[in-house]
């Protein structure tokens, strides 16, 4: 069971899918959905300070190599297109919503970068980001526990 609880951890944590794999993960491999809603969000909710100390710490260092820079600009780029002009109109409302919808390059990560990007206040954006991603891990929760309950769906 402690597998189960460190792979929907480390799930929920990374970039590729964030609690959006790792829930389901948990949920279809017997973890009950609060428990796995539980471990998901705390991934979830981590990213910010860790996402927040790295740009801080290592964006100015790492930018003057071209490829750190290229990679940086694209991700950038991606983030900008994805959501500036929501978060320019409602501010702290389209962060959370754009965080808050469970899709592939919506959540905590792109939310963060773009709170960095436009230089939003960083206590109002983690407060937008974390209202975002209770309630999409609360979408992902309950969905992959109603999933599992329907036979042949999951």
């Amino acid at each position: 069971m402690i597998n189960i609880i460190i792979h929907t951890f480390l799930l929920s944590i990374s970039p590729f899918g964030e609690s959006r794999v790792g829930i389901p993960y948990g949920v279809l491999n017997g973890l009950h959905p609060l428990t796995a809603l539980g471990v998901g969000l705390i991934a979830n909710l981590l990213v910010f300070p860790i996402m927040m100390f790295l740009i801080d710490n290592f964006n100015n260092r790492l930018w003057k190599y071209r490829m750190y820079k290229s990679q940086s600009v694209k991700l950038m780029r991606r983030a900008k297109s994805g959501v500036g002009d929501k978060i320019q109109k409602y501010g702290f409302w389209g962060l959370m919503m754009f965080v808050m919808i469970p899709l592939p390059f919506t959540g905590v990560y792109m939310g963060t970068i773009a709170a960095y990007i436009f230089k939003l206040p960083r206590a109002s954006s983690f407060i937008a980001i974390s209202i975002g991603a209770v309630i999409s891990c609360l979408i992902l929760a309950f969905g992959s526990h109603l999933g599992s309950l329907i036979p042949g769906v999951l």
